[in-house]
Formats: C-alpha cells, structure tokens, sequence
C-alpha cells in the first residue's frame, strides 16, 4: 500500500506533483493545509492555516535553498502565501510547523525522483529578493567579521530600517529589547519602563553619578537614568537611531543630563563611569571579541562600579559555530552570534569583574515578541506603506518565529550584574541585592 510519507514505495517513472514532493520529504503527516499552482494540495482539508505555493520561482527558492532561507525567499517576494494568519504574526503556522512537521532524510534515490518531478528550471537558484543581506563570503570582501565597517554596516542593515515603523512596532518607548512584565496583564509600556527600572536599581545608580550606555538603541535607557538625575551618555552604531534619541532628549529637556552619539564603543573618550549597562549589544560582537568587548568596559568603569549586560544567549554553553545562510543571518541579523550565560559569565570573570547576579527572562521575551507582533498587525497597512510589504513580512517573520524560540527554550535572554573591584576586594555592594523585585 502507498504511503506518501515513505520512500519505499515504487518509483514507475510518473512525475510527483509538488503536493507529493512535499509528504515524500516528510515522516508524517501534513499538519495544515499546502496547496500549489499546479493544482495540488495536501494537508486537512478543514486547516484553519496554511501555506500556498504560487510560482514555480517559489519552487526554485525552495528547492535550491532548503529549510529558513529557502522558505523565507520564496515568503518574502510573495511567491509562498500564508493562509489563515496574518503577515505581521504568523506565529500559529510556526508553531504547527515546528511541533507536528518531522523530515526525514530522503534516500539518493527519492531524491533523483524529486528532483525529475521538479525539473531542471526549479534546480537553478533565482536571485535573492533585495532585502536580503549578503553572502557571508560577499561581506568578507568589504572587511573581516566584526571589524569595525563590518559591524558599522550590520547594524545598519536591522536598524536603519525607518525610525517610523519602528514607532509603530516597538510603541512610545522605542524599546527593540526585552521588556520585563511585572504581572502577566501588564502591557508592553509598562514592561519596558519595568526594565528600564530594574536595570537603573540593579547598577545601584544615585542623582548625579554617570551612566554610560553601549548600543543605546533609541536612547531609552539614557532618559530613564537623566529623569532620575543620573548624567547619561548613550553611543549606537546607527545614525538614525542617534539623531532620533539625541531629539527626544532635547524634547523632554533633558540636555543637561543626557547625551547620544553616534560612536562605537570603542571610541567613548571618557572614563570613570559609575555604571554601565549593555543591553542588546552582546549579540553582535562576536564570542571571540569578548575579552576585548568586556576589557574597554572594565577600563572605563570606576573601582566600585558595576556593568549590567543584557543580551540573548543559547540554552547552553557548547559551542555551536555561527549559522551562516539561514534566515536570521541573511535578513535580521548578519554577523550575529550566540552562546550560554556561562560563557559570557566567565569572560566577565577573566575580564576582572566579580559576577553578583544573574537572572533569566526568557518568558518575558516570549512575551514581548507577541506585543511586537500584535502592534506590527494593528499598523499593518501604514507599516507596508512605510518599508514595503516585503520587509514588513521579514519583520512579523522574524518576531513570531522568536516568540516560538523563546517558550521552546531554544534562546533565552540573561541580565548578569558584575562589579569592578577596589584594589583591596571591596566591592561597595550591599550584603544582599538591594533593587527588591520587578
């Protein structure tokens, strides 16, 4: 009896239609429902979602790019619909995809049947939609990895998008982190001002000490610490996030106290801070930079200050080389790179700095990703209009499928609280932690 999930059923020369090459490469059944412009279809018949294959250029970016990429070229030039959730959340079709979808490794010869039934014009690789980055070989000619042009020219990929849709999506606190939700219904204001406490009363800072903030983003953190009397200078690699923060600081009156330039890090000129607090950059220095990351920023804090570093990290500490090519890495962000809260804790600790803290808000991010999306489907319409339907599908893309990493535990997201000690071991830190609860 055939069963069109298993390659051991007879091969008599007849071409599969693109509904059977899809249950051949798959141990199961479909979970939703596929239909192709071929007129195939596969899958329940009564799914509420669903994937529609529109073009045979979908099927070439599918074929010649297996697995996120390939599906993220053929959704984002329109020639893979979603059917039953909408752009800017997809996240339930994502959802079904990664808990009832298994593939299986076809055999040599399911795989010369696959690739006659698709024929020789869906083997040969379209060009990639515009808002795709660069092959990775391709970005090595403009410089090393995370070399300073290179790490310049990633930012700006994932956040010179427009200061606009990023109001739209992020909401008035122009907040791209993990926010913390002090109750479940607290709403997403709430839970980025809740962070921006939390992490101003994990650095024990007081009215008039300095506050340095490395990849400030949109300076959030910046006005936080200036409305609490704290000098705070923010730097971020992004021009437009610069001259955005640096007119809401002057919009709110706060130029006495606070400052952002548009500067590398590595570049801040003064030292002595009291505190300074990374949220967000982490991710883009590259694991084999972190000595050098941790070391400008020991040098720069004061003996007694402390740093908060808060980023996302792998469930683990075992290293897993870069991904190169996959979705996250051509269209989000290139050049990223991840590993465990303990590798990051033990470069901090060979770096000088005492570790006091660490705390896991993996659920928060899961949850800050679903108000993302959520604000991303309130303004779709104006959001399209703004970046084009395109990047507007990489971004809903991208927030519902890390919402989904989040509660499987596949990332998580770590603030880890260290502190410069006195030559003589004092650490000016209080017996127990001092900032109480969210």
């Amino acid at each position: 009896m055939f069963s069109p999930w298993r390659s051991d059923s007879g091969d008599d020369g007849t071409r599969l239609t693109l509904a059977e090459v899809l249950l051949t490469l798959l141990d199961g059944p479909m979970p939703f429902r596929f239909t192709a412009y071929d007129g195939s279809a596969a899958g329940p018949a009564d799914a509420d979602v669903g994937l529609h294959l529109r073009t045979p250029r979908g099927t070439a970016y599918l074929a010649t790019a297996p697995g996120s990429l390939g599906m993220a070229r053929a959704y984002v030039s329109g020639d893979l619909e979603l059917t039953g959730v909408h752009p800017g959340d997809p996240y339930e079709l994502l959802r079904l995809m990664a808990e009832a979808m298994h593939w299986r490794r076809p055999d040599a010869r399911t795989l010369t049947r696959v690739a006659r039934s698709l024929g020789p014009a869906q083997l040969l690789p379209p060009t990639p939609p515009p808002q795709e980055a660069l092959p990775d070989w391709r970005r090595a000619l403009e410089g090393l990895r995370h070399s300073r042009r290179r790490d310049a020219e990633a930012i700006q990929h994932h956040y010179d998008v427009s200061n606009r849709f990023y109001e739209m999506v992020l909401g008035p606190s122009m907040t791209y982190t993990c926010a913390a939700y002090p109750t479940a219904d607290a709403t997403l204001e709430q839970a980025q001002a809740a962070k921006y406490d939390l992490v101003f009363r994990k650095l024990g800072l007081q009215p008039g000490q300095r506050l340095l903030d490395v990849g400030c983003g949109w300076g959030a953190m910046v006005r936080h610490a200036a409305r609490n009397g704290v000098r705070a200078l923010g730097v971020t690699l992004s021009q437009e996030q610069a001259a955005w923060a640096q007119a809401a600081i002057t919009a709110e009156g706060l130029d006495h106290l606070a400052e952002v330039r548009h500067l590398d890090y590595r570049d801040v000129a003064e030292s002595g801070f009291d505190a300074i607090s990374s949220i967000g950059l982490t991710e883009h220095i590259g694991v084999a930079n972190y000595p050098a990351y941790f070391g400008v920023l020991y040098r720069k804090l004061r003996p007694g200050g402390r740093i908060l570093n808060h980023c996302i990290t792998r469930p683990d500490n075992i290293h897993v080389p870069r991904v190169r090519g996959g979705f996250i890495d051509r269209y989000v962000f290139p050049d990223g790179e991840l590993t465990g809260s303990g590798k990051i804790i033990t470069v901090m600790q060979n770096t000088g700095f005492e570790v006091r803290h660490e705390e896991n808000l993996r659920e928060h991010y899961a949850t800050t990703c679903a108000a993302w999306c959520a604000n991303l489907v309130t303004h779709w319409d104006e959001c399209v209009a703004e970046v084009g339907e395109a990047t507007a599908k990489v971004w809903g893309l991208y927030m519902a499928g890390s919402r989904l990493g989040f509660e499987r535990n596949q990332v998580q997201l770590h603030q880890v609280l260290g502190v410069r000690l006195h030559e003589n071991g004092a650490a000016d830190f209080p017996l127990r932690p001092d900032w109480g609860s969210l």
